[in-house]
């Protein structure tokens, strides 16, 4: 049976937009849900026209457990169910290790780890008792090989991936699959949540997303046909597998190629704050 019912988190923009613009264009029922209802209805606006008919929103923090009850309690009211979770909704944080306040580290488990987790609890048992469903977490590259300056951001990441593979094994006798997603950097707003105490940071991360040159809805849809059949690891791009791969079959290799890398990327930012001082106006004597 083709998954009809959709309910993705973080719609509104980014990722989830695209994701949503994929499903609904599939013609499939999607609920879009977000932290701002303005930014909801603009949105669902910008749907295709057959899809945007059988869209709906509903406001929903991922840190809230009312939140997710009341999408739970909708779904089935209105849809007699769900057939495809979502877990979309994320932020940014980096920054060299020393740097990264607690605060930080808070707020981005709260959101990118227990946002996930607070999903698949709540829908689990409906998608049981249904005996089918499909849970889709949107993790990152970063969370499989866990570059430097990002370690608030990789161990989140890690956690949704171990998370989702824990799931994969327990849920699959109940009809459930379970996906998980590990794109590397795409065109995305992501980089407008991103929080770091760490200026050279920022401007290092602001440009790798924004040079890359891959849209949301490629991403989007490679996410759209991996879930459709079923593939528990969905790599959305071709630089994501390769090194993944190296790190499985080619430790040594892998390694040495970290550590290059890190140096350039601890360069880059060195760069940075040079920038930053020589942009910064200097106070007559």
């Amino acid at each position: 049976m083709t998954p009809d019912r959709i309910l993705i988190t973080g719609a509104a923009s980014g990722l989830g937009l695209a994701l949503a613009t994929r499903y609904a264009a599939a013609g499939r029922r999607v609920l879009l849900t977000d932290l701002d209802q303005e930014a909801l209805d603009r949105a669902v606006a910008t749907l295709p026209a057959p899809g945007r008919a059988r869209a709906a929103t509903r406001v929903l923090d991922v840190r809230s457990d009312e939140d997710w009850e009341d999408a739970r309690a909708w779904v089935q009211e209105q849809w007699d169910g769900l057939d495809v979770l979502v877990n979309n909704a994320g932020v940014a944080t980096g920054g060299r290790f020393p740097q990264t306040p607690m605060e930080d580290w808070d707020w981005i488990v709260s959101i990118n780890l227990m946002g996930v987790v607070r999903g698949c609890r709540t829908f689990a048992p409906l998608m049981q008792a249904q005996g089918s469903g499909a849970l889709v977490n949107i993790a990152s590259a970063a969370g499989l090989l866990n570059p430097p300056v990002m370690a608030s951001y990789n161990v989140v990441k890690a956690g949704v991936v171990s998370l989702s593979e824990t799931l994969r094994y327990e849920l699959e006798p109940d009809g459930i699959t379970t996906s998980v997603v590990c794109p590397t950097f795409f065109r995305t707003g992501l980089a407008g949540t991103f929080r770091t105490p760490d200026e050279a940071v920022r401007r290092t991360m602001e440009k790798l997303v924004t040079k890359s040159s891959t849209p949301a809805d490629r991403i989007a849809g490679k996410i759209f046909d991996g879930v459709e059949k079923g593939r528990f690891l969905i790599l959305t791009d071709r630089e994501g597998a390769v090194a993944y791969a190296v790190k499985r079959f080619a430790p040594p290799l892998f390694q040495r190629e970290v550590r290059k890398g890190a140096a350039r990327l601890l360069g880059s930012i060195k760069q940075a704050e040079r920038e930053a001082a020589a942009e910064t106006p200097r106070t007559p004597a």
